[in-house]
């Protein structure tokens, strides 16, 4: 079942351990100044998934992670939100902007999960994981992405629109102004 090494030996911080010929050790890391600040963030979020697994009750390795555990973090990452996500019997649900204050509860947002995931699959695959085992892009972590983003359009009252793709400028033939006839010679 073990289809790749456990978290402790993924790569973690962007370092690794080189052994020389010789048998001397060093540390190499990957310079956070040279970092894009989406390496930075994909980081973190590698590091607080494993401090997640970690403190689980009980404790559980990246091989034995599975969708469940994902939506099982992602639930846990709801009580952190700050996204007001109105219930069916707040008076406000479906308005987008709520005249009055609700005790309705703070969610992620959908779009900053939707960001999260793709970072942890991402990640999941460059620190050593098959990406048909990344327990990131199981089917039922996709619906409850779903899920969530139709449920906070709704309360909400507004749809999240896909974004339309630009097709790229080669495919296209360029379409040139046509000159003005030339004036005639009287």
């Amino acid at each position: 079942m073990d289809s790749f090494p456990d978290m402790d030996s993924f790569n973690l911080e962007n370092a690794s351990l080189n052994v020389s010929n010789n048998g001397a050790t060093s540390l190499a890391t990957s310079s956070s100044s040279t970092s894009s600040r989406y390496e930075n963030q994909k980081r973190r979020d590698w590091n607080t998934f494993g401090q997640y697994l970690k403190n689980h009750r009980p404790p559980l390795s990246l091989s034995m992670c599975s969708g469940a555990h994902v939506l099982e973090f992602l639930r846990y990452l709801d009580q952190f939100g700050k996204t007001k996500v109105h219930t069916l019997n707040c008076p406000f649900y479906g308005l987008p902007n709520p005249p009055a204050p609700c005790p309705c509860p703070l969610r992620q947002a959908w779009g900053s999960l939707d960001a999260l995931i793709g970072r942890l699959r991402a990640a999941f695959e460059e620190n050593g994981g098959k990406p048909e085992a990344n327990p990131f892009g199981t089917r039922a972590v996709r619906l409850y992405l779903r899920e969530v983003r139709d449920l906070q359009s709704k309360a909400r009252g507004i749809s999240y629109e896909k974004k339309k793709r630009k097709r790229p400028l080669a495919n296209q033939t360029p379409t040139l102004p046509v000159p003005p006839p030339p004036p005639s010679a009287i």
